[in-house]
């Protein structure tokens, strides 16, 4: 509650929703509006803005997603269960360049679908880091805090357990089938240890295009917010003096 009054004090926030304490930040907040309740991210997606950024876990996020493309807010979307859970809806009401995606494997292949014609499209390739075990063949005394000691990218809990299950590269092949009208049997996934790879797209003539940067989701997160425009700071800027090798290999079905 304290860190959400203090930004909200630095940034002039005119409206914040809570599902709790809310008497406390509405008397350290006189000048903004507070809304309060299960539904109060869904009523603030709903007010007409620049862009709505959904960053919420779960399905719990399909409602606001669903609020904002209703009213015609651009979305950047950071939340995969949107489309796991209402993919067929949520697309129904999506305009062009209305759901703009935020994961960086989604950011990575809308980068570099930009290099083509989608009849052009021979496969969607996803990467995958593989997860703290990736190179574990018995699992049985592995440990929650070994689960949540992601190698490469530092996350949210839900996030870095699926990642570790790698379920989570299983929920971000159905949102890549939804946000890109692609047939699941032109997707697939690699391993890719780095992550630096943040996804690749094949042509027809056998061309890849992939879209490169260091694991960081400032750059995507970015990149949707100021679409068309790049940001000119270089979030994930690479140092080709430093990095050595990009390996790749098939996942353990």
């Amino acid at each position: 509650t304290e860190l959400l009054i203090s930004q909200a004090k630095k940034f002039n926030v005119s409206v914040i929703g809570v599902a709790k304490n809310a008497d406390q930040i509405k008397a350290a907040l006189p000048n903004a509006t507070v809304i309060d309740g299960p539904l109060a991210s869904t009523e603030i997606a709903a007010i007409t803005c620049d862009v709505v950024l959904n960053g919420i876990t779960g399905s719990i996020g399909l409602g606001p997603t669903l609020a904002a493309l209703r009213v015609g807010n651009r979305v950047a979307l950071a939340n995969k269960e949107s489309l796991v859970a209402g993919g067929d809806l949520v697309m129904s009401l999506a305009k062009p360049d209305q759901l703009l995606p935020v994961d960086s494997e989604h950011s990575a292949l809308w980068q570099s679908l930009m290099g083509g014609k989608k009849s052009e499209v021979s496969k969607l390739v996803l990467t995958a880091s593989g997860g703290p075990f990736r190179d574990r063949i018995d699992l049985s005394t592995i440990t929650v805090a070994e689960a949540l000691n992601h190698p490469t990218w530092s996350m949210g809990p839900v996030v870095t357990i699926n990642s570790a299950t790698l379920v989570n590269k299983g929920l971000e092949i159905i949102e890549a089938h939804y946000l890109f009208a692609i047939p699941y049997s032109q997707i697939e996934a690699v391993i890719h240890p780095q992550s630096v790879v943040h996804s690749m797209v094949e042509f027809a003539d056998g061309a890849v295009i992939a879209q490169l940067s260091l694991p960081d989701m400032r750059l995507p997160i970015a990149y949707a917010l100021g679409f068309p425009a790049r940001s000119d700071i270089a979030f994930g800027a690479i140092d080709w003096t430093q990095l050595s090798r990009l390996d790749f290999e098939t996942p353990d079905k």
